[in-house]
């Protein structure tokens, strides 16, 4: 497993990547929340080590997503609950891949949550798609009359 950046960490628990972000961060949270599994080298999935599950760690971070002290102990808890149990490995392995993208395009892929618009028929004089709006301004074309709220 590549280790997980504490500053991706941190970027993902203080919004970074909009709607995209927050569906990374909420499935990490689902992931840390799973029971362990059996754990390496033990028969019954028990042992002598206090191991962390990363959810002490999380909820920290989400208290305070600068702090790079907290990001950088839950990117440890992960590492070692992902080399303890198989599944979670796994599992985690396969959503950092996924965060990763939410950095460089901006959007997670594979989802259920998937969204797909066309526009067609008629002409269209503006056109504005998208989420998490902010600081925007659309001008009205000279002549046309704004719409009454």
């Amino acid at each position: 497993m590549d280790p997980i950046s504490a500053a991706a960490l941190a970027a993902l628990a203080g919004g970074v990547g909009g709607e995209a972000g927050r569906q990374a961060w909420q499935g990490l949270s689902a992931l840390v929340r799973r029971p362990f599994g059996r754990r390496a080298g033990t028969q019954d999935g028990t042992d002598d080590l206090a191991v962390s599950s990363g959810l002490p760690e999380l909820t920290a971070l989400e208290d305070a997503p600068e702090d790079q002290m907290r990001a950088q102990a839950l990117a440890t808890a992960l590492g070692v609950r992902a080399a303890l149990d198989t599944e979670f490995r796994e599992l985690v392995t396969a959503w950092w891949r996924q965060a990763q993208e939410v950095g460089t395009t901006g959007t997670v892929h594979n989802t259920a949550h998937e969204v797909h618009n066309d526009i067609s028929g008629g002409t269209q004089q503006t056109v504005v798609q998208g989420g998490n709006f902010s600081h925007l301004t659309i001008n009205a074309a000279p002549g046309t009359t704004p719409p009454t709220t």
